[in-house]
């Protein structure tokens, strides 16, 4: 009898083991990247035959001696709900597939704030009603090394499922949506409260002098940490507890808390998210990134210049681990904000303006869009609009304004800054004078500045400063600035000095 339970149990469990599965990103209500070869992987037994067919097409692979298997499907045509089938010695259909755009959207807390939790939510759930706009949310933690699948389902735009979609990425892809016709995908993964270096992978960040320095110490713990020896010393610490319990319930005291188990080090080190958040996400066919990040690395003047290498480094990797080139990838400027605690604000800002000398990426200069007491600001409808206009004139063609104005190097003449600027037709001030320019000569000490517009141009000059050699814009956190495009999209901040 015995036996003959045991042979059972490995019946099933070899059965199991063989059966054809897929990440939780190819699963109902997905949508797959239209005009691309989309590749498709999962996992099976080791030599399975495996075929995916979709919309008359079918490829077929088997399954390497790890039991995994990839197929790259020839690129689909945006249009109508299809059926995925995928078969091994099991079958397993995926219903309801879509093909249209699909974009990644990461970053902390300002990209995982929720529709539910802004002050317009009523009304926005009262329109909430788009079956072709859909998003993954993905929900792992950090992880020590980039192995794990990933979490979360695909839920359409309904007024039941809107609460808890990601505000930032919503109105992102809801412009998209009306405005391309085209079924969008937004696979959003995002953490409040978390820095750059927790989502570049710990292979890029190794080859960086600065970024490696955390992983020196990661390793030394690495060399005698193991599962096992974590398991012991948190079963004698469980022993220690159990009798500083007893003796307290004994004595009618109160019970120390319980300790946790240790957790991989590398779960908490530089990366992780990455580990855990990007990489099962990556190979997933995109048409680009979006990223809402920074507040949590301008805490020191330092941190926000340093931003300016970590930035392009995260752009970088991201394209490496997705292997479809130089995807377009843009973010948001910080918005105004004022807190003590963060030093570096306008530094990070400036190191965003300086990325996009990387090619294919972009902006949204969200200067006027913040809240001065809050750095959650509800106004995520024009954040996300603004990320449409950069994604529907830089990735979709359409001749349209994008972002406001933005700096060239400025000239100093005839006791003036002569500033001129990109994206600049109908300069004007949103309302009233211009706001925001101060001037410093060799002293290095600022003050306002008057400033008028000539053209494209503007001209800055102040009483205090006969000889200008430095000329600042919006230099403050939460600046009085008001400079504008004929599309009333601001003007970035910024300045010509390194003091």
């Amino acid at each position: 009898m015995k036996r003959s339970i045991l042979a059972l149990t490995l019946f099933f469990t070899a059965t199991a083991q063989a059966d054809v599965s897929l990440p939780a990103t190819f699963s109902d209500h997905m949508i797959l990247q239209a005009d691309a070869a989309v590749p498709v992987w999962g996992w099976a037994a080791a030599g399975e035959d495996v075929s995916v067919a979709i919309a008359g097409q079918t490829k077929s692979v088997k399954a390497d001696d790890k039991g995994e298997w990839r197929v790259k499907l020839d690129p689909l045509k945006s249009g109508e709900s299809t059926t995925m089938m995928v078969k091994g010695k099991n079958t397993i259909t995926i219903q309801d597939v879509l093909v249209g755009e699909v974009w990644l959207c990461s970053g902390q807390s300002n990209m995982a704030w929720t529709v539910g939790r802004l002050r317009a939510f009523k009304d926005e759930q009262a329109t909430a009603n788009a079956p072709q706009l859909r998003m993954f949310v993905e929900s792992s933690g950090g992880a020590g090394a980039s192995n794990v699948k990933p979490r979360g389902e695909w839920k359409l735009t309904t007024p039941e499922n809107l609460a808890n979609f990601s505000a930032t990425a919503y109105f992102f892809g809801r412009h998209l949506h009306r405005e391309l016709k085209q079924p969008v995908g937004l696979l959003v993964s995002a953490v409040g409260g978390t820095p750059i270096q927790n989502w570049i992978s710990p292979k890029s960040q190794r080859t960086h002098p600065e970024m490696a320095k955390p992983f020196t110490a990661l390793d030394a713990t690495m060399k005698t940490w193991t599962p096992e020896r974590a398991k012991e010393l948190y079963a004698r610490q469980l022993e220690s507890w159990q009798k500083l319990a007893d003796k307290a319930k004994a004595e009618n005291k109160p019970v120390p808390p319980k300790p946790a188990p240790s957790p991989d080090p590398r779960t908490r080190a530089p990366g992780n998210l990455f580990n855990g958040k990007i990489a099962p996400l990556a190979g997933y066919a995109i048409k680009g990134a979006i990223w809402y990040q920074g507040e949590s690395n301008a805490f020191t003047v330092e941190g926000g210049k340093f931003y300016a290498e970590q930035l392009p480094m995260l752009v970088k990797d991201w394209r490496e681990h997705w292997t479809q080139g130089d995807f377009p990838f843009a973010w948001v400027q910080l918005p105004n904000f004022h807190n003590e605690r963060f030093l570096g604000w306008c530094e990070v800002r400036e190191s965003m303006l300086k990325t996009l000398a990387v090619p294919h990426t972009g902006m949204a200069i969200c200067l006027d869009l913040g809240e001065t007491k809050d750095i959650h600001p509800q106004n995520k409808q024009e954040v996300g609009r603004r990320l449409g206009l950069w994604a529907l004139a830089k990735v979709y063609g359409q001749n349209i304004a994008w972002i406001g104005p933005l700096p060239k190097s400025p000239q100093f003449e005839n006791g003036a800054a002569v500033c001129t600027f990109e994206h600049a037709e109908g300069l004007k001030a949103r309302a009233g004078q211009i706001e925001g320019f101060e001037l410093a000569g060799a002293d290095q000490t600022f003050h306002p500045g008057t400033a008028k517009i000539d053209g494209e141009k503007v001209i800055v000059t102040s009483p205090e400063v006969k000889t200008p050699v430095a000329v600042r814009y919006a230099w403050k956190d939460d600046p009085k600035a008001n400079l504008v495009n004929g599309a009333g999209l601001p003007a970035s901040p910024f300045r010509s000095d390194a003091w």
